[in-house]
């Protein structure tokens, strides 16, 4: 049978029950509108405290940038203080150590104390050389003192020669006179001339004598000087000495703490070997800023400090100074940056800051602290 025939003889009601439905434009429509307006409903809550949450954190974000651009801080900072190492001075054995490890001590307080039994030696064998060299110098100004004795007495007997030559003088004239008149003879004459001979010979004899006393003043004088520079140099043995017997017990230069303790009872201490460290009490905080932080920074600013070790806690502080170059260039191999190939870095610049009062707490160097600074 043919298929078209039967086609076209179904019946109309089948042809119209087998023909795709359309839904009404109209009513889809409305019915997605009032769906987004009953999710918005639902989510009203939600998109209101999501914008107010956002409208407060912009405030406190404005509100910390403007509080935040006041101050500078950095985490590449330190304690730091001059720690001295403790050495002996002179050479001997260690007969004692009246000191523990870490512990707290005052200025002055004993640290080491070695023998010194040669260097009490040695103090008085200069003592010794210094009585001696002042003995020197007394018994030589008072011969100096003698000798003046000596030059005057010899001044008198040049004047006593001197008298004695012109009343020679004198008689040996008169005597010539009367012998060539007839009135004396000629061996009184001759006696008399023979006498003026004698006192010109003792003048001549008490002037050389005087001069040769005088002379003696002088020698004296250079072996008293010579006497002093001994007494001096002596002087000089003795204070070395004297120095030398209290370099025997060493002590604290400053209040500190002893740290890394190496010497030891009965041990033998050479000169320059390191004994223990001491650690002073005075410290204050090395930051190292970026140099693009210290456009408004300046001694005196007020600082905060926090401690690593001490959580929780702020100490005060201030700024002392700012070093006078980069940190790169005081190492101890600098920057070549005219060598090779340059890449520009931020540098850091070491920044001392002091605390305000000590700090009630152990600190040491090299402990981490974050400082903030102050700078507006």
């Amino acid at each position: 049978m043919d298929q078209r025939v039967d086609n076209e003889r179904r019946p109309e009601s089948e042809r119209r029950d087998s023909a795709p439905r359309q839904a009404t434009p109209g009513f889809a429509a409305g019915v997605d509108k009032r769906s987004w307006r009953a999710r918005f409903g639902r989510r009203r809550g939600f998109i209101y405290l999501l914008a107010i949450g956002g409208a407060i954190a912009t405030i406190l974000m404005v509100a910390w940038w403007l509080n935040a651009r006041h101050y500078e801080s950095t985490d590449d900072a330190f304690i730091d203080t001059r720690t001295v190492p403790i050495s002996a001075q002179v050479a001997a054995a260690i007969v004692d150590v009246p000191v523990t490890d870490n512990q707290l001590v005052d200025a002055g307080a004993e640290l080491v104390r070695l023998d010194d039994r040669d260097y009490v030696a040695q103090r008085d064998q200069a003592a010794a050389q210094v009585n001696q060299a002042r003995a020197s110098v007394d018994n030589l100004t008072a011969q100096i003192v003698a000798q003046q004795a000596k030059v005057d007495q010899a001044k008198n007997q040049v004047a006593q020669a001197q008298a004695a030559l012109t009343f020679a003088q004198q008689q040996a004239e008169r005597y010539q006179q009367l012998a060539s008149k007839g009135s004396g003879t000629i061996e009184q004459a001759q006696q008399y001339v023979s006498n003026h001979q004698q006192s010109e010979a003792a003048l001549a004899a008490a002037q050389a004598n005087a001069v040769a006393t005088d002379k003696q003043v002088a020698v004296l004088q250079a072996q008293r000087d010579l006497a002093y520079g001994q007494l001096a140099q002596a002087r000089a043995t003795l204070e070395q000495a004297v120095a030398n017997l209290s370099r025997t017990i060493i002590v604290a230069p400053v209040a500190g703490r002893v740290t890394k303790l190496t010497a030891a009872k009965g041990g033998y201490a050479a000169v320059g070997q390191a004994l223990m460290m001491f650690v002073p009490r005075e410290v204050w905080v090395t930051a190292n800023f970026k140099e693009t932080q210290l456009n408004l920074m300046r001694p005196g600013q007020p600082v905060d400090i926090a401690i690593d070790a001490y959580p929780g806690r702020t100490f005060k502080g201030h700024v002392d100074s700012v070093q006078t170059g980069s940190g790169t260039a005081f190492s101890l191999l600098p920057a070549e940056n005219a060598t090779g190939n340059y890449v520009k870095i931020v540098q850091r610049v070491p920044v001392k800051i002091e605390f305000d009062k000590p700090p009630d707490v152990l600190l040491g160097p090299g402990m981490s602290v974050v400082p903030t600074v102050k700078v507006r």
